[in-house]
């Protein structure tokens, strides 16, 4: 284990993979897998990141990183856009968070190989700490520092195609799990846009819903532990929710975020999303 004075410290995980724990809050980033795992499969192939940048479009994509963290999900994204040929999609990756103290840790010299920091990703790291933004022709990545949800004022309403929610757990920062906070998200994404999180907490699921969201099962985390995809367009999800899982919420013990309505439980059920079926033919192209 190696700590420092910024709150984080490096732990080997049962894999033997390094991940950050953030020592406030007992919250392990990555667990069991560790982050290059992790990112890659639970955000950056979850999300089809690769197909969406192989379709030119003159405007960048979109991609909010929230939740930095020591910034695997956002390097994870960065490594495969430079990779992509000069004729892909550019993409701009926004990450938030309330500190850079946990990236801070990972670029230090015993942990960046671990951690996925090497070569132009470790300039482009250390560039991201020092000036807040490091671009080349082929990517951004900015940095917004702040409080969530309100850092999402930043971004234009319907700009953004894909997200990475990875915030600390609803136990640790039940503030960013609300319905209030996924409406202010809500704002900010596309037609088209996805959201992939790792968690499948049915109050999670259902402040997406009350939210604005069609929401599904999301791809398998490392170990095999459901996750969550959430769309603006109900066609977008490959395993959407259905009435199965309807009447589970409604044996639920905890089904709801602390914001929800009163109604929240008939305004769910009344969702189009469990009426209709959509056939996979006519799910729509991701931006």
């Amino acid at each position: 284990m190696t700590t420092d004075d910024t709150g984080c410290e490096v732990v080997t995980t049962r894999s033997g993979a390094r991940a950050m724990r953030d020592r406030e809050t007992g919250e392990l980033m990555h667990p069991v897998v560790g982050p290059l795992v992790e990112a890659q499969k639970l955000y950056v192939d979850a999300s089809q990141l690769e197909g969406r940048l192989g379709r030119w479009a003159p405007e960048p994509l979109i991609l909010l990183d929230v939740g930095l963290g020591a910034g695997s999900n956002a390097i994870a994204a960065w490594k495969l856009s430079e990779r992509m040929p000069a004729s892909s999609r550019r993409l701009e990756v926004i990450s938030f968070d309330r500190t850079t103290a946990a990236l801070e840790l990972a670029l230090s010299d015993p942990h960046a190989a671990a951690f996925g920091f090497v070569g132009d990703a470790l300039r482009a790291a250390r560039a991201l700490l020092s000036e807040g933004r490091y671009e080349t022709p082929r990517t951004v990545w900015r940095f917004q520092a702040g409080e969530l949800p309100a850092a999402l004022s930043c971004v234009p309403e319907r700009s953004s195609d894909v997200v990475f929610w990875d915030p600390f757990s609803p136990r640790a920062n039940a503030a960013l799990w609300t319905t209030a906070a996924f409406a202010a998200l809500r704002r900010a994404c596309a037609e088209g846009a996805t959201v992939h999180t790792y968690s499948a907490a049915t109050a999670v699921r259902s402040a997406l819903l009350l939210a604005g969201f069609a929401v599904g099962v999301g791809a398998p985390s490392g170990v095999g532990k459901d996750t969550t995809q959430a769309a603006v367009d109900f066609r977008a999800l490959d395993r959407p929710l259905d009435r199965r899982w309807l009447e589970r919420l409604a044996r639920s013990a905890a089904p709801f975020p602390t914001d929800a309505p009163a109604e929240a439980m008939a305004r769910i059920a009344a969702l189009s999303q469990f009426s209709v079926e959509t056939p996979v033919d006519a799910r729509p192209a991701l931006p």
